[in-house]
Order: structure tokens, then C-alpha cells, then sequence
């Protein structure tokens, strides 16, 4: 996976610095006047295909879609190899499960054996005063049977099983991490993706903005109202301006390829969004006022408790190792005893059994005993893990929502700084066309302007990203999705 921290420095070492640096004006859609270059180019803009289901993509073939972030979170838990190795996990632990529970039932074993006398074994009797020797024994002997044990009192077993059910929950509650964890890189991926285009947005405005002054400057030039100098200097104000635009592309690009590698697309799948960073402003508030901020669905909590589960039940474990295991086995075997061929004069004589197997355990060097003290000892301390996880957790969280509503602050007085820097800009602008107003005084005007819309923009994606964090820590799947 890729990590949140490949994706947020794109845009704060590129696109944000470039656009300050340039004066650029936002294009937000209250900015982009209708027949503006930049209005006129987004209505030109090639037409791409939406998706409202996980599509069924070709990768061989360059094509361009336009997916939602739920689109993008859904198609990458259908594609992800992560996703599929948790899960794959979870069936392992089934099957695990099973196994033990397959030692509940009886096991049969068939056996077969085959002895070869080399030199029959010989006895020395005294009969009468006087010594004899007997050979005992066959040339052939053949032995198989079946042997069947079950066991009937067995309480490690049991609660070996009962841990095993456990265990699967905490695997389960691992690929539940998992899923969290992709689907919030996802959020903050799609999120920089917006900000990148939004960024770029402004710098393009600002581009066109300075090309249509020094179109001005040039045209007063030539009718004898502007120095050379103004003409060189509005020039090179548009042409500083086109590395900036180059790397903003460069940084639209990169957060699409983190985009396709978290959703498993080919480099030739073009990605677009579905909206714009200030179109999510309708989406937002909701910690503002007032939601569930219960910790009880962190993940590394829950899992906690899990393990603190399966702790106790080896506690339970170890105390079963001093009771009394019964089990019963059953066997039926054929033998056969024969000289000289050994295939030859075979008669097989058929004996069976059953009986009861009680072990009871007396003594072990008191390895029962510190093992039970060591499982003791695990609980204590993941009941301390868990005080002091629940306390670093409630501080994150109680932080977290403080940053938010602050955030939230701050997105409604940079809007109206916006709008104020954005009507200050228009004002000195028309100034500056009728000659009223300096360079200098436009430049002033842009770069206030230019501040104030990359703080809104700035502050909605900040938002946008503790929400998506803060759901990550409260383990809400549904809200991240």
C-alpha cells in the first residue's frame, strides 16, 4: 500500500508554493467568468465516461473514466492484494478451526507387517537328565489390523478449540484494519487529486490573467501610454508562469498514479473525479455538529480485547493440563504364521479388543505451574496495554476534534476572506485597465487574492482529511466509505 505520507508532500513541495509564487488567481466557480479562457476550455474539455458500478476494465487500452470516491474505495477492495490476503487469512483460520475440531472424532489407522525369520530362536529344556534344544517360532509372520482411538474426557482439547474459534475473530478484526486502512489512503489520495486540480485551476487563471495584461501593456506601448519596460516586465510575469503550470500537471499526475496503484489500474487508465474541492463543502460539518465519537470501534482496541479474550482462555488452558484425559480405542488385527514360501500356506487368524486409556498427571517438574503463572502474567499485562491504549486514544481523538472544529472556523473566514480578496481584485483590476492603478497595485491585489483562495481551498482539504483520519481512529467503516 501507499503509505499517506507518498501522497500529501506532492502538493505542499510543488503546486501550492508555485501558485503563491505566481499571484494566481482560484478557479473557483464563483471566479471563472463565463467567457473566460479557462471557462471556455473546462466546457471544452474531452468528454470522459462515468461509472456508477465496479467496472470490468481493459487494461491494454488507453481510456479515460470518471469515478466517485466511493467508486474508487469500492473498486479497490475488489482489486487490492492486501484486501485478498486478510481474507485468505480469515478462511486459513477457519480451516484451522476445523482441524481441531477434527481431533472430537475417532481416528482410524490401518497397519501391515511383514517378519522374516532369519534364525528361529532356540530354547534349552532338561527332560529326563538330559539336555534338548527346541526351535521356536516361523519362518513368515503377517500382522494388520485396524486401530481406532476417540477420545471421550479430553478438556485441553476442548478449550484448544474454543481458543481456535477466537483467533478467527481476531483475524477477522485484522482484515477489518485492512480494509479501514485502504480506504482512508484512498480518501486522502482522491482528496490531494482534488486539491492538485483545484491548484491547477488557479494557476491557470492566473496564467490568463497575466497574458491578457501584458496584452494590455503591449497595446498602450504601441500607443505611447507604457514604457518598454512595463511591456518586458508584464511578458516575463507570463512566461515565469508556465513552469509553474507545467509542474502542476506533473502533480496531477502523481496523485492519479498513487490513486491507480492503491486501486490496482493499469498506467493507462486515466482517473478523473466526479467533483470539485469546493463541491465538497456540502459534505461537510458533521463532527461540527455533534457525532458518535465512541472509541469502542477502533480497530487496535478491539483487537486488544480479542487477545485479551484468547489470554484468558490459555489462563483456562493451563488449569486443564492437571485434570484426568480418558479416551477409547478399539483394534482388530489377522495373523498369520507359516514356514517356507512365504506366500504359500497362509491361515489367518483373526483377534480383536477394545479397552478404556486414563492418564491422569502427577508430576512435571512443575512446568504445569509456570505455565499457568506465565498465562496470568500475559493478562496483566495486556489489561495495562488496553488502560494506557484507551487513554492515547481518547487524547487522540479528543485532539483530533478539536483540530476539526477549528478547521471549520477557518473554512468560513477564509471563504469571506475570499470573497473579499476576489471583489478587491476585481475593483483594482478594472483600475488598472483604465489606467488608474499601477502594476504594482495589481500585483499586490493578486497575490492577496491568490492567498485567500488557496486558504479556502487549503482549509477545505484540511478538513476533509482530519474527518477522514478521525474516522480511521473511531473504526468507522460506513463514514469513511
Amino acid at each position: 500500500m501507499i503509505h499517506k505520507s507518498f501522497i500529501i508532500p506532492i502538493l505542499a513541495a510543488a503546486t501550492i508554493p508555485a501558485a503563491y509564487a505566481s499571484g494566481a488567481t482560484t478557479a473557483t466557480p464563483d471566479s471563472i467568468a463565463a467567457d473566460s479562457p479557462t471557462a471556455t476550455a473546462i466546457s471544452q474539455s474531452p468528454t470522459t465516461t462515468a461509472i456508477s458500478q465496479t467496472p470490468a476494465y481493459d487494461n491494454t487500452a488507453a481510456q479515460s473514466v470518471t469515478l466517485s470516491r466511493e467508486e474508487c474505495i469500492r473498486i479497490a477492495l475488489d482489486q487490492s492484494p492486501t484486501i485478498k490476503v486478510a481474507d485468505l487469512e480469515v478462511n486459513r483460520m477457519e480451516y484451522a478451526k476445523k482441524e481441531a475440531q477434527g481431533s472430537l472424532f475417532p481416528t482410524i489407522d490401518f497397519q501391515a507387517a511383514y517378519q522374516r525369520s532369519i534364525e528361529l530362536q532356540t530354547i534349552r529344556m532338561d527332560m529326563g537328565g538330559q539336555s534338548q534344544s527346541l526351535k521356536m517360532g516361523s519362518d513368515n509372520t503377517w500382522n494388520f489390523g485396524f486401530n481406532a482411538q476417540m477420545p471421550l474426557v479430553n478438556p485441553v482439547l476442548w478449550k484448544s478449540i474454543s481458543i481456535s474459534k477466537t483467533q478467527i475473530l481476531a483475524q477477522m478484526e485484522t482484515a477489518r484494519q485492512s480494509r479501514l486502512d485502504l480506504i482512508d489512503q484512498i480518501n486522502q489520495a482522491y482528496y490531494s487529486l482534488l486539491l492538485a486540480i483545484a491548484s491547477k485551476d488557479v494557476i491557470q487563471q492566473n496564467y490568463d490573467r497575466a497574458l491578457f495584461n501584458a496584452d494590455l501593456y503591449k497595446k498602450r506601448f504601441e500607443a505611447g501610454t507604457a514604457s518598454e519596460y512595463d511591456v518586458l516586465r508584464s511578458s516575463v510575469q507570463a512566461t515565469n508562469i508556465e513552469p509553474e503550470l507545467l509542474q502542476a500537471d506533473i502533480s496531477i499526475r502523481q496523485c492519479k498514479l498513487a490513486l491507480k496503484v492503491l486501486m490496482g489500474f493499469d498506467y493507462n487508465v486515466d482517473i478523473n473525479p466526479d467533483t470539485t474541492l469546493a463541491d465538497m463543502q456540502r459534505e461537510m460539518y458533521g463532527y461540527a455538529l455533534g457525532a458518535d465519537t465512541d472509541l469502542s470501534g477502533n480497530s487496535a482496541l478491539r483487537s486488544l480485547d480479542i487477545q485479551t479474550d484468547i489470554a484468558r482462555k490459555n489462563v483456562n488452558l493451563k488449569k486443564f493440563a492437571w485434570i484426568p484425559t480418558l479416551g477409547a480405542t478399539f483394534n482388530v488385527s489377522w495373523l498369520s504364521l507359516s514356514n517356507g514360501n512365504a506366500l504359500r500356506n497362509q491361515e489367518f487368524s483373526p483377534y480383536s479388543n477394545v479397552g478404556l486409556a486414563l492418564s491422569v498427571p502427577i508430576f512435571s517438574g512443575g512446568s504445569k505451574y509456570y505455565g499457568l503463572k506465565q498465562a496470568k502474567v500475559q493478562v496483566e499485562e495486556l489489561r495495562l496495554q488496553r488502560e494506557n491504549l484507551l487513554m492515547q486514544l481518547t487524547m487522540q481523538k479528543d485532539l483530533a476534534i478539536d483540530n476539526i472544529n477549528r478547521e471549520v472556523l477557518q473554512i468560513a473566514s477564509s471563504e469571506q476572506g475570499m470573497k473579499e480578496a476576489r471583489k478587491a481584485y476585481d475593483i483594482m483590476q478594472k483600475s488598472f485597465e483604465i489606467g488608474a492603478a499601477s502594476y504594482l497595485d495589481l500585483r499586490d491585489s493578486e497575490i492577496a487574492n491568490t492567498s485567500a483562495q488557496l486558504a479556502y481551498l487549503q482549509s477545505i482539504y484540511n478538513y476533509l482529511i482530519s474527518t477522514s483520519e478521525l474516522d480511521l481512529l473511531l473504526g468507522k467503516e460506513d463514514e469513511l466509505r
